[in-house]
């Protein structure tokens, strides 16, 4: 037998024994207190015989019907003995007041071994109610939890029916049906209170400390980025569904390396929690486009070319090209590249570093159009030995920097991206080797 079914098999047996003097001495005195305890130790007998069938189920394993385990079955006991309390305690608070406003009638007599019996009461309430409450500490077991709080809330009514008796042999027969009433709102409270407890756990209501202790261990960790975290808890164990993000380039075992760290995060902060860790990849577009917006925004800034986000260890780098204008003197220009990294950094707080390549903006000049026979004649042989077919469209424009070559090639529609531009810049190189006067060569590629 587990350590909590003896605890509740001792709350069985020591319920038992109170039912029994409480009913025999109320009999013989006629108290309407020491009924109503009596009625409350009745619904104490019942809770913990639901308890020590409950905790018998909730500790079995998961199985295939019970992915989660059985942990829910103390808190549906609970719940039912919060039900059953409701409903002595309202029987019991009309009785009392019957006898109060006088409609109902009954005589106490207060005997010395009323008075005697309640004290032994008191005194089996108090160690009852302790050796279930360190139960349920040591256990986490709710039920439990539930058991120790009725079993103090019976010294208090215990305590108010000892004084509505010694009221009584003072000569106010009215204190014993006061007792009874103020047992029977003790009683109510403490199931109101037990309803909403365990109605939460069985609505998977977010438990709030173990949400945030989750998130401050997640927190923590370098490099991970939490995209959701779901928790709900039954039997005192937490659950935990937790989405991260990692870098779309990270390899299977780095994915699977994050998930064991948050996993050994939460189980150090929720000890015997059960978490379940999903791994997608980031969006890096998202957070390129945020960064170039924030480059946009610095004020002298006339192109951005090759932002490039970077995963280095833990940390987040961009790379970046700036252009801004030839004359610009380099301290104005570094100021400027300053202001770029600075708004980059303040607007996408997962940034750690960024690095600026400045480049001087070519300003608009005039070309004027050549045909320089020899070197169509040039280009278009190596295209055609490149490609299989000459260009599709060859211009040269004479600008101040030197000639400029615009070319056009017709490629294979279903040639990747990547396999287009390294022909086109195959055949730019070559042009280049064979004419060094060509100042530049721009080739555009199409189906």
């Amino acid at each position: 037998m587990t350590p909590q079914r003896r605890t509740a098999l001792f709350s069985i047996v020591a319920a038992l024994v109170l039912i029994g003097l409480k009913v025999g001495t109320g009999i013989a005195t006629g108290s309407l207190g020491l009924f109503s305890e009596a009625a409350h130790s009745g619904t104490d007998l019942v809770a913990a015989l639901l308890t020590f069938v409950a905790v018998g189920v909730a500790v079995r394993p998961a199985d295939r019907g019970h992915a989660y385990g059985h942990g829910k079955a103390e808190h549906l006991a609970a719940l039912a003995e919060a039900a059953i309390l409701v409903g002595v305690s309202l029987a019991i608070a009309f009785l009392a007041i019957l006898r109060l406003v006088g409609v109902a009638h009954g005589h106490v007599d207060a005997h010395w071994y009323a008075l005697a019996v309640i004290g032994a009461v008191m005194v089996v309430d108090v160690t009852r109610g302790t050796i279930s409450y360190r139960a349920s500490r040591r256990y986490g077991s709710p039920a439990l939890q539930a058991n120790a709080l009725h079993f103090f809330s019976d010294l208090a009514g215990s305590a108010a029916v000892l004084l509505g008796l010694v009221g009584v042999r003072a000569g106010y027969q009215w204190t014993d049906s006061a007792a009874a009433l103020f047992v029977a709102g003790l009683v109510l409270l403490a199931a109101g209170r037990l309803m909403r407890l365990n109605v939460d756990v069985l609505m998977d209501r977010v438990p709030p400390d173990a949400q945030e202790a989750a998130l401050e261990a997640i927190s923590a960790l370098p490099g991970i980025e939490l995209r959701r975290l779901r928790m709900r808890q039954a039997a005192g164990r937490q659950f935990a569904d937790v989405v991260i993000g990692v870098p779309p380039g990270a390899a299977v075992a780095q994915g699977h390396a994050a998930a064991d760290a948050v996993e050994a995060a939460v189980h150090d902060a929720l000890p015997q929690s059960d978490v379940v860790v999903h791994v997608e990849p980031r969006d890096e577009s998202a957070l390129r486009e945020r960064a170039l917006a924030a480059a946009q925004r610095v004020a002298r800034v006339r192109e951005i070319h090759n932002l490039s986000v970077l995963r280095v260890g833990s940390r987040t780098e961009v790379s970046l090209h700036l252009k801004l204008p030839g004359d610009l003197p380099l301290d104005e220009a570094h100021g400027v590249a300053t202001e770029v990294e600075r708004a980059i950094v303040e607007s996408v707080p997962e940034v750690d570093a960024v690095q600026t390549h400045l480049e001087p903006l070519a300003e608009t000049g005039e070309g004027r159009s050549a045909d320089v026979g020899a070197d169509r004649e040039l280009v278009e042989r190596i295209v055609r030995e490149a490609t299989g077919k000459p260009p599709r469209e060859l211009r040269f424009v004479t600008t101040d920097d030197g000639l400029l070559a615009f070319l056009t090639l017709g490629l294979d529609p279903s040639s990747p991206l990547a396999d287009a531009h390294a022909r086109a810049s195959e055949i730019e190189e070559q042009i280049r080797r064979a004419r060094p006067q060509i100042a530049d060569v721009i080739v555009h590629t199409e189906p």
